[in-house]
């Protein structure tokens, strides 16, 4: 088997590669820069715009895994660009090249779409798919920690100081480790009944999600501390975003955007949306996966 992959090089593409590369499955993956070399993987160069490669990343293939996307943009055309348009060339090429199964990495954020640009857009991207002729399944991860994660690392190094910062008390979300998702892609591949034309919401197994406070408290116990939990408003956390952006500029991870639903009180998987369990279960305890993944940023000297 080949398996196409966009996004191949970020956060949730690495972890894919690492289990295609245990199951002996050949991956094609689209990469903007020069890759090292790895086996099991063929890297063509080009990006969601290039439509020549990616009709020779799809040729010979027999399923895609689309998990490329913009996750910070600094406005919605962006976000369009990336998530809707990136979208409809990569169905465009698997439909050229005569690739019938389409694995779709979306968001939790477009239960949502009003909430965010970022949840629009990939609210859009899900409705294209949906529409196409294609074998598809939609995934639509919460929160995805790991190793080699950027985007909830602050939260490490904020608890490493002793203060997080959190969203409005009310709130509750799910998490999934990056290497039950790359598992949980993996095995839907093959498609078939009850997973084609699905759209599922993977999690860690926890009924009711975290708290903002408990999940707080989980990466503070993590990182060998107990940090203060501090609740801002919406007005506060927006307040911070434009300090952010002040400092951070185009790498500030707080954006007015996440703020939009970050501040929303319900980013819990929904019931029934969860994958069959005949097919993929979570198998990383949370603590434990925050306790690996606290130890990795410190191996690699990020915190």
């Amino acid at each position: 088997m080949t398996l196409a992959v966009t996004g191949a090089t970020g956060f949730v593409g690495q972890a894919l590669l690492d289990r295609a590369a245990q199951a002996q499955v050949d991956v094609r993956a689209l990469t903007r820069r020069q890759q090292p070399l790895r086996a099991g993987v063929e890297w063509i160069a080009g990006d969601l715009s290039a439509a020549s490669q990616l009709r020779e990343l799809m040729r010979g293939a027999e399923a895609v895994v689309h998990i490329a996307g913009v996750v910070n943009a600094p406005d919605a055309a962006g976000f369009e660009a990336g998530n809707v348009t990136g979208t409809m060339s990569v169905i465009e090429a698997a439909l050229a090249e005569g690739v019938k199964r389409f694995i779709h990495v979306s968001s939790l954020s477009a239960r949502e779409p009003g909430l965010s640009d970022y949840g629009a857009s990939k609210a859009r991207g899900e409705k294209l798919v949906m529409a196409s002729p294609l074998n598809w399944t939609v995934v639509r991860p919460p929160a995805i920690y790991g190793p080699r994660d950027t985007e909830m690392f602050d939260l490490f190094r904020l608890a490493r100081l002793g203060l997080m910062p959190v969203p409005p008390k009310e709130g509750r979300s799910s998490l999934v480790h990056v290497d039950d998702l790359a598992r949980l892609l993996l095995q839907l591949v093959p498609g078939g009944e009850g997973v084609s034309h699905e759209v599922f919401e993977p999690d860690d197994g926890r009924q009711g999600g975290w708290s903002h406070y408990e999940l707080a408290r989980a990466i503070g116990w993590a990182m060998g501390r107990r940090p203060r939990v501090l609740h801002l408003s919406r007005g506060a956390l927006e307040r911070v975003a434009r300090a952010d952006r002040l400092l951070r500029r185009d790498k500030a991870k707080l954006t007015l955007d996440r703020v939009g639903y970050m501040t929303h009180p319900d980013w819990v998987v929904s019931d029934g949306s969860r994958p069959p369990a005949a097919l993929w279960t979570p198998q990383v305890p949370t603590r434990d996966g925050l306790k690996a993944t606290a130890k990795w940023y410190r191996e690699k000297g990020w915190l």
